[in-house]
């Protein structure tokens, strides 16, 4: 048998065998392409094949897209797999719907195909970035997220597509509140161990495969949120915020330890009246104020 030279592989399900016909057709020449008619079976092949994707139908006998996205989440094995939703449904309600849940795209049928394969190629080269980031090194080794050099290359790459897209593009500063003193109250080991709460909180707080997270540097930390509008980002950076604040870092003798952030948040479509540096630079602003107004808030910078 021939050795296998396709790297990614793309989980198709839908219950009609045209579509699957018509999308296996489609994108089999590049990827892997596994195939499931069902709701259950998608569950089954996600955990026993984790593929790269995974193309979903909303309206299924039995089990719908929604409760398999749901299931997916659920399971340590299959919840960063991303799912694009393609399906008849065209109402707003059911495509927030599907974005809550943490879909990261969503195609209405009848689909176009060169709008699928557009949109799947989009997300693999996602995935491969997200790899390659964690080959070269570009890990904070305390936290186990992004660096600054990371995080400046993804934001490269997606200030690019939202440019050729025109989609808005939002970011999130974030200033872990008084660090120093909670370093010189508890040592820095357990400063260490609030970082590390930290990021991890953030990275859980998001929905989305395709939302950022990367340590800025010290105490601080950012957020990129492809496609995502200023009103949306804010209320994203309330609930980071929020779980934040309720998180508990243990500490010594069976002590608890709590701490607060503050967030600047700031969005902008790319153009040419816009360069990334000012993009960076207004986020940074706000989160200037949010410190200045009493700290653990969320600011929105607003022209």
């Amino acid at each position: 048998m021939a050795e296998n030279k396709k790297e990614f592989t793309i989980l198709i399900t839908d219950d009609e065998k045209m579509n699957v016909d018509i999308l296996g057709s489609v994108l089999s020449p590049m990827y892997n392409i596994l195939i499931s008619r069902n709701g259950q079976r998608a569950v089954e092949l996600a955990k026993e094949y984790a593929p790269d994707l995974i193309l979903l139908d909303v309206l299924m006998p039995e089990m719908s897209g929604f409760e398999v996205i749901a299931k997916l989440k659920e399971s340590e094995a299959t919840s960063k797999i991303p799912v694009i939703f393609i399906t008849g449904l065209s109402n707003a309600e059911d495509e927030e719907k599907g974005f809550f849940l943490g879909a990261v795209d969503y195609i209405t049928k009848p689909f176009h195909k060169t709008i699928v394969k557009a949109r799947v190629n989009t997300h693999i080269k996602i995935i491969d970035q997200m790899r390659t980031i964690e080959r070269i090194g570009l890990i904070d080794p305390l936290t186990k997220i992004a660096n600054r050099r990371g995080f400046e290359n993804r934001l490269n790459s997606e200030w690019g597509r939202a440019a050729r897209d025109k989609t808005p593009i939002s970011l999130m500063i974030m200033d872990i509140d008084k660090f120093k003193n909670y370093n010189d109250t508890y040592g820095h080991q357990q400063g260490d161990a609030a970082l590390k709460t930290f990021a991890e909180t953030a990275v859980g707080s998001l929905m989305r495969p395709g939302d950022f997270t990367a340590r800025w540097g010290g105490e601080e930390f950012v957020i990129l949120l492809p496609g995502t509008d200023i009103n949306a980002a804010a209320e994203i950076a309330e609930r980071v915020r929020a779980n934040i604040a309720a998180a508990v870092i243990p500490a010594d003798y069976g002590a608890e330890t709590r701490i607060t952030v503050s967030i600047g948040v700031n969005c902008a479509v790319p153009g040419s009246n816009i360069v990334s540096g000012d993009f960076l630079s207004k986020a940074d602003q706000a989160l200037y104020k949010a410190k200045e107004s009493g700290r653990n808030r969320v600011v929105k910078h607003e022209e």
